[in-house]
């Protein structure tokens, strides 16, 4: 776990703010089968979804990352989602896995390391995750692919067993 208890707490605000601001049918699915915001952790496979020019979402995967409490991915600096993200921020990701666990987030994206400008403070720390998980030469990573961070300003967590999560 990469998180310190600060961004836990904040995950976990979050978390509860997006629950209880939700509608009553979303509400009466989830409450009572989630799981904490330090039991999110590891890389999964997301659904990621973007809009087009003409406002029609369009939908892909990609390695999700979840790392300080919020989820980091990337793709080629060609392809169509990172069109889609750097003329329109917004996204939403989903994961999940079977009926088992949904994890549903909405914000905006941050580009961690931009072709022609300074990386975030964190690029370094980041990279050195990534290129241990995929190997130091899996990418060209300075032009080939293109990191981002969603910022989520509401996220909501859907684990009806967590026995079943957790194996036990």
């Amino acid at each position: 776990m990469r998180e310190t208890p600060e961004e836990l707490d904040k995950l976990q605000s979050l978390l509860v703010s997006s629950l209880s601001g939700s509608t009553a049918h979303l509400r009466s699915i989830v409450e009572g089968r989630t799981i904490t915001a330090a039991q999110l952790t590891g890389m999964c496979t997301l659904a990621l979804s973007t809009v087009t020019a003409k406002g029609e979402p369009r939908i892909s995967g990609a390695d999700g990352h979840f790392l300080h409490g919020r989820w980091h991915f990337g793709t080629a600096r060609n392809a169509a989602k990172a069109r889609h993200l750097t003329v329109r921020p917004a996204a939403s990701v989903a994961y999940m896995r079977g009926e088992d666990l949904g994890v549903f987030t909405h914000g905006t994206v941050e580009e961690l390391n931009p072709e022609d400008a300074e990386t975030t403070a964190d690029w370094q720390e980041l990279l050195a995750y990534l290129k241990d998980f995929y190997g130091d030469d899996a990418f060209d990573w300075n032009r080939e692919v293109v990191y981002y961070r969603l910022n989520p300003h509401w996220m909501t967590v859907y684990a009806p067993d967590l026995d079943k999560l957790t194996g036990t």
